[in-house]
């Protein structure tokens, strides 16, 4: 199988100026249990996954699947922490998600938790996965992919230089089961 992705080298860690983007370990279910508690009225109508608080077993075992798609290239999942020199924050996720390994297109998705909103990190997340993509990964295409109604989500894109290419109308449903549009922004190689 002369283009498994299996035998892709991917990072496990990509550091920018403030933060790590690192693989999920084991033991993170915790931390991860406390941040989704702190966010959920602000993730909740945007991420699938976040419709009920999960247990801290649930969230361990999220971690670990995820790092299992890690290592099988179907899902490329990061945390993001800060790098404080006094001890590492978790402050929400981000990865690359529906992934096209023959063409080199990936799917870029983010969240933070409430208490780092308002601060850069997640721009200078996707700025830093970007930047890994086009040069480690040899992307040609990443994509961003937001809720029409998502205006915060939709800003990220746009501040990091990615363009809007289209706006998929009834393209998919909302957690909620209501009908929205997509919007389609693109960063090319």
């Amino acid at each position: 199988m002369k283009n498994d992705p299996v035998l892709i080298e991917v990072p496990e860690e990509i550091y920018s100026e403030r933060l790590l983007l690192a693989v999920p370990p084991s033991g993170i279910g915790p931390m991860l249990h406390e941040i989704v508690a702190e966010s959920m009225d602000r993730i909740q109508p945007w991420l699938p996954w976040a419709q009920e608080q999960p247990s801290v077993e649930e969230c361990e075992a999220r971690m670990r699947r995820g790092r299992a798609k890690f290592i099988l290239r179907e899902d490329l999942p990061y945390l993001i922490f800060d790098r404080d020199a006094k001890g590492r924050r978790l402050l929400g996720g981000t990865g690359l998600h529906r992934m096209d390994w023959g063409v080199r297109r990936f799917e870029i998705g983010y969240w933070i938790r409430s208490s780092a909103e308002r601060q850069g990190y997640v721009c200078e997340a996707v700025n830093a996965l970007s930047d890994m993509c086009f040069k480690v990964l040899g992307a040609r295409r990443l994509d961003i992919r937001a809720d029409e109604n998502n205006a915060r989500s939709r800003a990220v894109a746009e501040r990091c230089g990615f363009t809007l290419e289209s706006i998929v109308r009834n393209e998919s449903l909302s957690p909620a089961g209501e009908v929205r549009n997509m919007c389609v922004y693109v960063k090319l190689a």
